[in-house]
């Protein structure tokens, strides 16, 4: 009897279990990626959230990666706007745009980050997305290398040659159009 009871419990309890579909998702991922990008999708940011990014564009899923480094670079979120600008320079999750690189580069010069300080000067130096202004360029890297960024500091010990810093595989890029 005691089995036909339980049996019966085990085949009942579905039937009595208690509608939950108004409190939204109960149990939710937490940790995964899906669900950063899905917090991305619906306008979340944070930490947390915008330097997963970083992960997702080093495994290669740049279109996952540009959810959230857009969001949070719209957010001020300086970090997330140089790898916009990274995406963006090199066609990585969307079309190769030097002007919009070197505008997310400008951003995140303008609020401070020694990174962007450092990539606006070298597109100013070569005139890459944006009009030239190499004297311009020169001080946001000098700016740059007095705040510790030592890539900065390399440029500047080597007379800002753009060789020093630049893969010369990458030169056709920076080459003038004209």
């Amino acid at each position: 009897m005691k089995q036909i009871i339980t049996l019966f419990s085990l085949i009942a309890a579905p039937a009595l279990a208690e509608d939950l579909s108004e409190y939204g998702t109960t149990n939710p991922d937490e940790m995964t990626w899906q669900r950063y990008v899905e917090d991305a999708e619906n306008g979340k940011t944070g930490m947390a959230l915008c330097s997963m990014g970083y992960a997702l564009t080093k495994s290669g899923d740049h279109d996952a990666a540009r959810t959230l480094f857009l969001n949070c670079a719209e957010d001020g979120y300086t970090g997330a706007m140089t790898w916009m600008s990274q995406l963006d320079n090199n066609g990585l999750g969307g079309e190769y745009d030097p002007d919009a690189a070197a505008e997310w580069d400008r951003r995140a010069a303008e609020l401070g980050d020694p990174v962007g300080k450092f990539n606006y000067g070298i597109n100013l130096m070569r005139g890459h997305g944006v009009a030239q202004d190499e004297t311009l360029g020169r001080e946001l890297v000098d700016q740059a290398a007095a705040e510790g960024l030592p890539i900065a500091q390399r440029l500047a010990a080597a007379d800002y040659d753009l060789d020093e810093v630049t893969p010369d595989a990458d030169n056709w890029k920076y080459a003038p159009l004209f």
